[in-house]
């Protein structure tokens, strides 16, 4: 058996150029089915990993994923703001723990600004409920002193080379309509928390009262016509906010939360819903599981194409080979040593394949995760390979195994005397 192994190596050697494009195929294949497997998995981490912790998210009645991905992901739109009166009736609710106020609409330099109260920075749990940590800095005051203070995630610190004490300007809105800018208003930057790998290392974090006061000369989405408010003027008005985006609430007790889903539900006074934070990601991800599935068959069908590859090259210089196949039945090979052979060569090409695909899998991530996560906020990490990655690697040399042995039966079809006597 190691004789026929040293044989396969020196045949498929002898005809290494052209075996070489089946094998940088089969990688390529393989590098799409485990890139694909890897940002599928470490998006879903991502995500669910954003927020925990909190048992409802509260906003106004609209879809519970398009309340979730706004509040917590901070992408797309509020399709309307909620009163701070319900926030305030929500919170005194017997079973309601604790409720964290978001308000969200400006931004700063392409980053979304939210607006929050000083609990967001000991409630907000992500991950296995980790707490927020500072890598500099501490918290804004919440208070008139330092109203204008602002707390910005690692993301936007190492982006835009943001230090503690530097000052910042937001945008209202996208920031992309010219002179939407709140320039008479400068924040501080007081703190710069550390990597959580959710939305928050992508966010600029004010106080609601910070907020009301950036807005206190704007009406309808744009400055008030010859009225300028300046920003230590700002400090005497009124500026509890009438207004949030929404609100993360925590419970006393898991078992309520749908006692307080069903009072957010029926309250009276204004359009509400709660949504579940776990219940909201998995009604997501049964939307995109279709394209998931889709771009899974397209990844299979360039793993299909690539072993049919292998196979055709390997059918086409069979006829070339015949006379060597014949001398190795003339020397004492069987039928079954031939079919191994060609078994041989087919799975070692596969296997070379996969292996390169694997190895270009990891020196793809390494070296695009930074960026993904500077641009998308997903992070991409070096882990062990995960059970379904196995599962695709193995699928890929079962199959490529499975594959040459059509060739290989070929070959043990022709008889001797055809291998010596070959047909012109």
């Amino acid at each position: 058996m190691k004789g026929l192994a040293g044989i396969a190596v020196r045949s498929a050697w002898n005809r290494r150029l052209t075996l070489s494009l089946v094998l940088a195929s089969i990688g390529l294949a393989t590098l799409l089915l485990l890139a694909f497997d890897k940002v599928r998995s470490d998006v879903r981490e991502s995500f669910s990993q954003s927020v925990s912790g909190t048992d409802l998210v509260v906003g106004a009645r609209t879809g519970a994923v398009q309340l979730m991905l706004y509040t917590v992901f901070h992408l797309g739109g509020a399709t309307n703001n909620i009163r701070m009166q319900s926030v305030r009736a929500i919170a005194a609710h017997p079973e309601v723990d604790w409720v964290v106020p978001l308000s969200l609409g400006d931004s700063h330099r392409g980053f979304p600004v939210l607006a929050t109260s000083t609990a967001y920075f000991t409630r907000f749990r992500y991950g296995d409920r980790q707490p927020l940590a500072f890598d500099a800095g501490h918290p804004f005051s919440g208070s008139l002193d330092g109203l204008y203070e602002a707390v910005v995630g690692a993301d936007v610190a190492r982006a835009l080379g943001y230090r503690i004490g530097q000052k910042v300007t937001l945008s209202h809105g996208a920031g992309t309509i010219p002179g939407a800018e709140h320039a008479d208003k400068p924040f501080t930057v007081v703190g710069i928390l550390a990597r959580t790998g959710t939305p928050v290392d992508r966010t600029v974090h004010i106080s609601l009262e910070a907020m009301e006061a950036i807005h206190i000369d704007w009406i309808g989405g744009a400055p008030m016509p010859g009225v300028n408010v300046a920003a230590t003027d700002a400090r005497k008005f009124d500026l509890t906010p009438k207004q949030v985006t929404g609100a993360l609430v925590g419970l006393k007790r898991r078992a309520a939360v749908f006692a307080v889903q069903r009072y957010v539900g029926d309250y009276r006074d204004e359009a509400l819903m709660a949504v579940l934070p776990g219940v909201a990601l998995d009604e997501l991800w049964s939307v995109v599981g279709v394209g998931e599935k889709l771009l899974y068959g397209l990844s299979a069908m360039v793993a299909v194409v690539s072993l049919a590859g292998l196979v055709a090259v390997v059918l086409a210089g069979l006829n070339e080979r015949r006379r060597e196949l014949a001398v190795l039945r003339a020397v004492g090979a069987g039928p079954r040593h031939v079919l191994l052979l060609l078994a041989a060569e087919g799975a070692l090409v596969t296997l070379l394949g996969a292996g390169a695909g694997a190895l270009a899998t990891v020196l793809l991530v390494a070296a695009a995760a930074p960026a993904i996560q500077s641009r998308f906020g997903i992070s991409l990490l070096l882990t062990a390979p995960a059970a379904s990655q196995y599962l695709l690697v193995a699928g890929v040399i079962a199959t490529g195994v499975l594959a040459s042995l059509i060739p290989g039966w070929r070959a043990y079809r022709l008889s001797l005397a055809d291998g010596l006597s070959p047909r012109t």
